[in-house]
């Protein structure tokens, strides 16, 4: 009996310490599952988006326009600088309304006389046509086109000719000239534009002058200028043109002595903008086979003057480096003045020489 039971209970453990062993390899504890959950990404508001450049993809070089429905070809073509005549035998001339920019120079006895360029309009002719002056190339050769003219004294021709310029006149065997019969010679000289491309065909088109604002209303004269209305100048008893402020027009209006300055075609002279520079004139001396021929001198360092655009104006600075870099305007405060995109007017006033100091009024 004691032997059975002495082996019951070993037979008992063996199989308990099986079972335990079997129990130990079958059931693995595996630690909890946990799961994670991404942090969410802080929100990110949109950037805004920057404002539409306000500027036209392509403009007219001269005026600052937009020129997207402009033909390419006529963009690529150069300017034309013309001499026009402005004496009362010669007025009202044919198509200066065209022009991008006119510049008003005084001349012999305070005659006053026109360098009339034309680029994004180019009427069929125009007229009537006068003679180089010594400070046109220096006026004008920022355009990098050709200088258009009837004739001059043979020294100013020669000067010009070797100063670069590309010169078109009968004198120097340039063509599309011709006489009309409504004014007496030598008032009644006019050309034909396409002529005129056809000679300078290799020319490239000009560069930019001046500084354009858009929009038009945020332009550093209307923005910081005065108010005005009217600008009189008076820069001898010949030369005493005025501009009046049309709202409905958005243009200044020119005038001649009291009496609208309009063209042939009955067409008031206009302009966005109107700049004034103070210039010294002197003399030139008595030539070979010519008398002494007043010259303005533009090429300089420093000068003042206003500038209009808009019903504002503001008080100015301006310089030129040499006769192939434009005029450099600035506002009093060192900035460049920036204009409303049109058409500009160039009045070169007396401070000294000449028919004497001038005068501008605004108001």
């Amino acid at each position: 009996m004691r032997v059975q039971r002495a082996v019951s209970v070993i037979a008992l453990a063996v199989a308990g310490a099986m079972a335990l062993a079997a129990c130990s390899s079958a059931e693995v504890i595996e630690p909890p599952a946990t799961t994670q959950t991404a942090s969410p990404t802080p929100s990110r508001s949109a950037a805004p988006s920057p404002p539409p450049d306000p500027r036209p993809e392509i403009v007219w070089p001269l005026t600052g326009v937009d020129a997207a429905e402009a033909d390419p070809t006529a963009l690529d073509r150069p300017a034309l600088a013309i001499k026009i005549e402005n004496s009362s035998n010669a007025r009202p001339q044919s198509n200066l309304d065209a022009a991008d920019i006119v510049f008003e120079e005084q001349v012999e006895y305070g005659i006053s006389r026109l360098i009339a360029v034309f680029h994004s309009d180019t009427p069929e002719t125009v007229g009537p046509i006068r003679s180089l002056r010594p400070m046109d190339p220096k006026i004008t050769g920022s355009f990098d086109g050709p200088l258009v003219f009837s004739g001059a004294q043979r020294r100013f021709i020669n000067d010009a000719a070797a100063s670069g310029m590309t010169l078109i006149a009968e004198d120097v065997g340039g063509y599309g000239f011709f006489r009309t019969s409504g004014k007496p010679a030598p008032h009644n000289l006019h050309g034909t534009l396409e002529d005129f491309f056809a000679q300078a065909a290799d020319l490239p088109a000009p560069p930019q002058q001046f500084e354009y604002a858009y929009p038009a209303e945020e332009s550093n004269v209307a923005t910081e200028g005065t108010a005005v209305s009217e600008i009189d100048i008076n820069a001898s008893p010949r030369m005493q043109p005025s501009w009046d402020w049309d709202s409905e027009e958005g243009a200044w209006m020119r005038s001649e002595g009291g009496s609208p300055h309009v063209t042939s075609a009955g067409v008031q002279l206009s302009a966005t903008n109107v700049i004034v520079l103070w210039v010294d004139i002197r003399e030139t001396g008595r030539g070979p086979g010519g008398g002494s021929v007043p010259e303005t001198i533009v090429v300089r360092d420093a000068g003042t003057g206003y500038a209009a655009s808009g019903d504002s104006y503001i008080p100015i600075t301006w310089s030129k480096a040499s006769q192939d870099d434009p005029f450099v305007l600035e506002t009093e405060g060192g900035e460049p003045v920036t204009f409303a995109p049109g058409k500009t007017w160039v009045e070169l006033v007396p401070e000294s020489g000449g028919a004497g100091r001038g005068s501008v009024d605004f108001s």
